[in-house]
Formats: structure tokens, sequence, C-alpha cells
């Protein structure tokens, strides 16, 4: 008598093997199936061009914004960590040589830096006199210094993002990714050098991450329309040079 064990176990391989199959079919049309825009604002499915005008507007209409990162110019490279908003802004600017906060309320601008900071390259006694009376104060800077308007562009909002967020050439959509945890979708300026922004693709569209073309620096977005408290320092903390600041090594 013939044992029926190996067509047993024939059918049941066949079985087994339909099965899988079955499985890894219904896996695939899934995942063929699956909308990447699903639980998200929808921006992902828009152009390139269209995702960079939500983005810019989501930025412009937002209240205040922290700014963390790198920019690279021809003055030089700059370490930020500054937050902004429409009536002014406050935060910490790195150069290469030096750190120095800066606190902005309407029009009033105050600089804060060691006393390395204010002496300059000749180190005359009337200039380590001037750093001693500044080091670690905030000196209100002028109007009228040369100085003045360079520094407040580092607290205005819409000058620093209008320049910063801006790709040029033609637009192109990039990779999806995440930005803080947060989905992102990826534009792209023309011909590799236009720079590339990331676009939230949760909540309101905001701008996440800008990478400057150019080398120009990347800096982070963050706190999107957190409102934060913004005063002048008190009279005991403040220094009112009245005319130009002294020059500085910053």
């Amino acid at each position: 008598m013939t044992s029926s064990a190996p067509a047993v176990r024939a059918r049941r391989r066949t079985a087994l093997a339909v099965v899988l199959c079955a499985g890894l079919t219904a896996a695939l049309t899934a995942c063929a199936g699956e909308d990447p825009d699903k639980g998200t604002n929808g921006v992902g499915k828009l152009t390139a061009a269209q995702i960079d005008r939500k983005a810019r507007a989501a930025a412009d209409a937002a209240d205040a914004v922290r700014l963390t990162g790198k920019l690279v110019s021809k003055g030089g490279t700059y370490t930020l960590n500054m937050q902004l908003s429409g009536e002014g802004g406050m935060g910490s600017v790195t150069s290469r040589h030096s750190t120095f906060a800066l606190l902005r309320v309407g029009d009033a601008l105050f600089l804060k830096a060691d006393a390395g900071f204010w002496n300059d390259e000749k180190g005359d006694d009337g200039s380590d006199r001037a750093a001693d009376k500044l080091d670690g104060k905030y000196v209100k800077v002028p109007e009228n210094d040369p100085a003045y308007r360079q520094l407040r562009g580092f607290t205005e909002k819409k000058t620093l993002l209008g320049g910063m967020l801006a790709l040029h050439g033609k637009i192109n959509k990039g990779d999806r990714g995440t930005v803080g945890g947060v989905k992102t979708v990826q534009i792209l300026g023309g011909k590799g050098e236009g720079g590339a922004l990331d676009v939230s693709l949760r909540g309101t569209p905001y701008p996440l991450r800008v990478a400057r073309g150019g080398g120009g620096g990347t800096v982070t977005l963050a706190d999107w329309g957190t409102a934060f408290e913004l005063e002048p320092p008190s009279e005991d903390d403040t220094v009112d040079y009245g005319g130009e600041l002294p020059r500085s090594s910053g």
C-alpha cells in the first residue's frame, strides 16, 4: 500500500504558498493605494508655486516666530537665536569674533555685550574705559548711528523673513521629510543653488526650515504665533551712550 504522506505534505505546501502570496499581494495593493497626504493639511498635493505662496502667506500672517541657525553673507557668518514679532525682537547674534544680545521695542534698539566686544583693535585707554562702562549693560543704539540699520535688521520679522524665504529660479517640488517631528514637503529653487524650503504638512503650512541658496546658511523656524514678552530693559541696566557708539571688535 502506497503512503499518502508525501501528497499531503505537497498539498499543505501549495496551500501555504497560496496564503502567503495572497497576503503579500494584499499588502502591496494597500501600500500602492495609500494616500501620502492622509491626515495632513493637504498642501503636499499642491504645485511647488502654490506651496511657496501658502508658506509665505502663513509666515506673513503669524504674529511671532523663533529663528535659530546660521546666515552667511558677504558681511560674514552669523549664528542667530532670535524671537521676532511685528513690534520688535529679542535674542542673540554670534559673529566670528563675538556674541551680543539684541532687544528692540518699537524703534528703540538696545545692544548688550561684554567688554571684549567693545574694546577697539588699538586698545587705547579711552576704549578700555568705555568698554568697562558698557560691559554687560544694554546700550541704546542711536538711530543716527551707522550700525543702527544693520543691527535692527536682525530684529525685523518682515525684513528678515522676506529675504530669507525667497527661493531663486524655477521652483520645483522636492521630497517629503520631517522637521522637529513634523511631516514636511520640500520646495526647491532652480539649478541646485536656489535654496530649499521645508513646509509643514500639519496645521498651518508654516515654513519650518530654510536652506539658503549658494551656501547662505540653514535656519530653523519654530514657535509660529507664540507670543512672548517684549519690554525695554530697566534704567539700571541701560546705558544711553548719546552719540555714535564706540568702535567694537565684534
